[in-house]
């Protein structure tokens, strides 16, 4: 197994800037809802409104930037998309200093930020497979998921603390540092030259690669797999926090330890993904995160005969663990059986494909929760959870035992 100290440095400082990167949008996430609540009055509508639109660019803008990365260089997207977020965080940040800020511009600079996120989102993996040997690639990815996992632990944590502590301004400037300094890293990158694409119709590239993902033997179940799995986490996500207060009588610090649970277990699974991958086949490797899933929901639902915070807790840990040993392997596969020349699109197919199970996911499990209660959703959740594991189950996945040999 590769050690993560012996990867290229090349692939180092795409490391560290993808740290600093996620960072910054994790504090941005976290400190835009509490700004506009502390700061400008806004309501659930407006709150709702302004996480709506920062994940809209993840539907109508990601397809184009994986066009995009299979057409220019990938590092120069990556600065682009990167140095995209950084404006708008400053922007934000002097209509804080001169008390402009209003909903609207929150909304508008938030769409632009992401816009950034999936830039960098689609173009990061399909840059991997050109700075680390294929025998590294599932020591890369854990190493760029360790530290979205740490992001995604710390960030929201930091940024209440310095909206509490020195008010929005510094949330913003710290955001702004980071993206910038993510910039500067990628700029210190050096990316091998491709030859220039064939010049055909975008919506003929866009077209190839999405009929690619689907006619593939093992893309289309993990395409699959990944929008089931995205469906029932957010049918969960739904019903989730009005039944742990109503349900289980928790306040809301228990509440939010159960949550944060999700964060302790993304940064355990990427710890021990280069491990499950030395010790199993490929195809078992793979199956861990979908059946931990289930194991994941079942413990979930165990709260409705044994309503207590340690099984949630545990749940979320497990939902944290697992899945991110399937991100990692996934990715994984997915950069081995795709060309070099297709691998933008493709990256941004799964993208779309997931951001656009999310809504329906949320929609259902409100509908659901609605008409049959909380209790409702988190058995519809576990259902959902066996249904993606099955999915992945039924593959050829399942009979891989390493990577197969590197698409041309």
């Amino acid at each position: 197994m590769t050690r993560t100290s012996s990867l290229p440095r090349s692939f180092q400082n795409l490391a560290w800037s993808n740290l600093a990167a996620q960072s910054a949008e994790q504090l941005s996430l976290a400190a835009v809802p509490l700004v506009a609540v502390l700061a400008l009055g806004a309501g659930p509508g407006e709150i709702g409104f302004l996480a709506a639109v920062q994940t809209l660019p993840f539907l109508l803008v990601s397809m184009p930037m994986g066009l995009l990365a299979d057409r220019m260089s990938r590092r120069r997207l990556m600065v682009w998309a990167e140095g995209l977020r950084a404006v708008s965080l400053l922007v934000l940040l002097a209509m804080v200093f001169a008390s402009k800020l209003s909903i609207g511009w929150l909304a508008v600079l938030g769409f632009l930020g992401a816009v950034g996120t999936v830039g960098f989102s689609v173009a990061a993996p399909a840059l991997v497979p050109a700075l680390v040997p294929r025998e590294a690639l599932a020591t890369a990815n854990g190493r760029l998921e360790l530290a979205r996992s740490a992001a995604f632990t710390a960030g929201p944590a930091l940024a209440g603390a310095l909206v509490a502590w020195a008010g929005a301004s510094a949330a913003f400037v710290l955001a702004a540092v980071l993206s910038a300094a993510a910039v500067a890293l990628l700029l210190r990158l050096s990316e091998a030259p491709r030859a220039p694409s064939a010049g055909r119709h975008p919506l003929l590239e866009v077209r190839d690669g999405a009929r690619f993902v689907w006619q593939h033997e093992m893309l289309r179940p993990m395409l699959m797999t990944g929008a089931v799995f995205n469906i029932s986490w957010f049918v969960l996500q739904a019903g989730y926090v009005p039944y742990a207060v109503r349900v289980l009588g928790l306040g809301a610090q228990a509440v939010g330890f159960t949550l944060a649970m999700y964060g302790a277990g993304m940064v355990v699974g990427a710890l021990l993904t280069p491990r499950v991958v030395a010790r199993l086949p490929f195809g078992r490797a793979i199956q861990v995160g979908p059946t931990v899933a289930v194991l994941a929901a079942a413990t979930m639902a165990a709260t409705l005969v044994v309503p207590t915070a340690t099984l949630a807790a545990l749940s979320f840990f497990l939902f944290g663990a697992g899945p991110m040993v399937w991100v990692i392997t996934s990715t994984t596969l997915r950069q081995s059986v795709t060309a070099a020349t297709m691998l933008g699109r493709v990256s941004a197919v799964f993208l779309t494909i997931n951001a656009g199970a999310r809504p329906i996911g949320a929609a259902l499990g409100g509908m659901v929760g609605a008409a049959w209660g909380e209790p409702a959703c988190l058995l519809l959740a576990l259902a959902g959870f066996g249904l993606q594991a099955a999915i992945i189950f039924a593959s050829r996945i399942a009979t891989l035992h390493r990577l197969p040999v590197p698409a041309v």
